[in-house]
């Protein structure tokens, strides 16, 4: 969609993405939370910009899976309120990998997908803060089991909370 403003693009778009079920990714709420996080770090801008497009596809109603590292209870906290404030549910879930050689060898040996973008080394992983959780989120472990395999098991557990009420 495009056009001056006040011409009609975001009313149209949310009309738009609502019949579709489409995610409706608007522009202006992605330069606010850049701006909003202008002197902070690459990384906490990254958080503040994810934060308000994920708060803008649950005001759509659509799911959201934020993929992030989530290392502070900062952060969890945020995720949590973006939630609240959209009146959308929040599970959160820890993927780990509790066998250490193989985790080291997925760290060492993955190639990114994103041309250019730098991976961190295992010393990076190692020496990286993490605070322990709070609270007890639900927990994956990938060691021995394909991603694919996870998200059916992860599917499966949130069936059962929705339908036992929990």
């Amino acid at each position: 969609m495009s056009g001056l403003p006040g011409t009609g693009k975001t009313s149209v778009s949310r009309a738009l993405a609502r019949h579709l079920r489409a995610f409706h990714l608007r522009i202006d709420t992605i330069e606010f939370a850049l701006a909003a996080s202008e002197s902070q770090s690459v990384g906490v801008a990254g958080y503040v910009v994810a934060y308000a497009v994920a708060a803008d596809a649950l005001r759509q109603g659509l799911p959201v899976i934020a993929d992030c590292v989530n290392p502070l209870a900062i952060t969890r906290n945020a995720w949590r309120e973006i939630a609240k404030s959209a009146a959308a549910d929040i599970i959160e879930v820890e993927i780990v990998c509790s066998a250490l050689i193989e985790h080291r060898r997925r760290v060492e040996t993955r190639v990114s997908d994103i041309p250019g973008l730098g991976l961190p080394s295992w010393q990076d992983v190692l020496n990286r803060e993490y605070e322990p959780w709070d609270r007890q989120p639900i927990v994956l472990d990938t060691a021995h089991l394909p991603a694919e395999e996870c998200a059916l098991r992860l599917m499966d557990m949130l069936e059962k909370r929705t339908v036992g009420g929990q």
